[in-house]
């Protein structure tokens, strides 16, 4: 947490009085720091996601290179992934995770389920984005993002009002990668082709490919 209301401006290139204006309104997440405002980069990507903002490329600058297209391939889809709830569609996610057998899923849930009880991690269009307000970090030898289609789709609180069908599950060996990832995840999510194969439940082959194209775009704006 060490952006300050100055790197915020910056970022979305809005003046420093709307930045207040978002923190009086309850728009933003922000922290207080010693009577001063700090925020969080992977809590304002998925602000900026939820918002369906420009993601600006400098939230993730700097961040080891990591490609969603190898993560998803990492990751895998599952389709028809049961779950009459919150609580049983998460498990049903838990347990298709690419995680080591050391794991203990168990606690993993629980931690996902009290993120959905502090905020929703729906970002709208029937897409969620479960994870812990602390990015998961688990033991492995590379981020993998995992796609779960619900067999029925659910609410999650979402902005859009939308129930959710499609749960993208990040899981990094960093923070610093969960930030990137999370980061082409969004801007991925802004792109016609991907977004499109979302929206039709796309497989593995043909979000992979969509990701690829995608994956070039936060490069290619890079100043």
């Amino acid at each position: 947490m060490q952006l300050q209301v100055r790197d915020v401006a910056a970022l979305f290139e809005v003046e420093e009085t709307t930045v207040y204006r978002w923190i009086r309104a309850g728009e933003i997440p922000v922290h207080e720091v010693n009577a001063e405002y700090r925020f969080s980069r992977a809590e304002l990507l998925e602000w900026a996601t939820a918002k369906r903002l420009r993601v600006p490329p400098a939230l993730f600058e700097g961040v080891a290179t990591v490609q969603l297209a190898a993560a998803l391939e990492a990751g895998g889809v599952f389709r028809d992934v049961p779950g009459a709830d919150l609580r049983s569609a998460l498990k049903a996610v838990v347990e298709r995770l690419p995680l080591s057998p050391q794991t203990d899923r168990a606690s993993l849930l629980a931690m996902l389920i009290s993120r959905e009880a502090a905020g929703t991690t729906a970002v709208g269009n029937g897409i969620a984005i479960p994870h812990v307000r602390s990015p998961l970090v688990l033991a492995t030898g590379q981020a993998t993002a995992t796609v779960c289609y619900l067999a029925t789709p659910l609410d999650f609180g979402a902005p859009d009002g939308k129930p959710v069908k499609t749960l993208f599950t990040l899981v990094s060996p960093t923070v610093r990668v969960h930030l990137q990832l999370l980061g082409r995840l969004a801007f991925a999510l802004r792109t016609p082709d991907f977004r499109d194969a979302v929206a039709r439940s796309a497989d593995l082959a043909d979000l992979v490919s969509a990701a690829r194209n995608s994956d070039a775009g936060p490069q290619a704006r890079k100043p």
